[in-house]
């Protein structure tokens, strides 16, 4: 399914919102049960959990920095 650059750009808003605490979260939680582990292994935790959040996501955030395509002045 195709999104709209203006779904997408709403989708990754609710994303960021919504999604974005739910991963902290989810990662503080992990990282709470390993009983603070070694700072590597901390960073190992957070930057591979924010990749998986990440990556199924990727389509739907590219691109919505870019103006709007279908709007001829490219103003929001």
């Amino acid at each position: 399914m195709k999104l709209t650059w203006r779904t997408k750009r709403r989708l990754s808003l609710l994303l960021l919102v919504v999604g974005l605490p739910i991963y902290i979260f989810a990662a503080v939680t992990i990282v709470g049960y390993l009983d603070r582990p070694p700072a590597l292994v901390e960073f190992g935790v957070y930057a591979a959990g924010g990749i998986m959040w990440a990556l199924p996501f990727k389509n739907v955030f590219k691109g919505i920095g870019a103006p709007d395509p279908e709007r001829r002045d490219g103003i929001d």
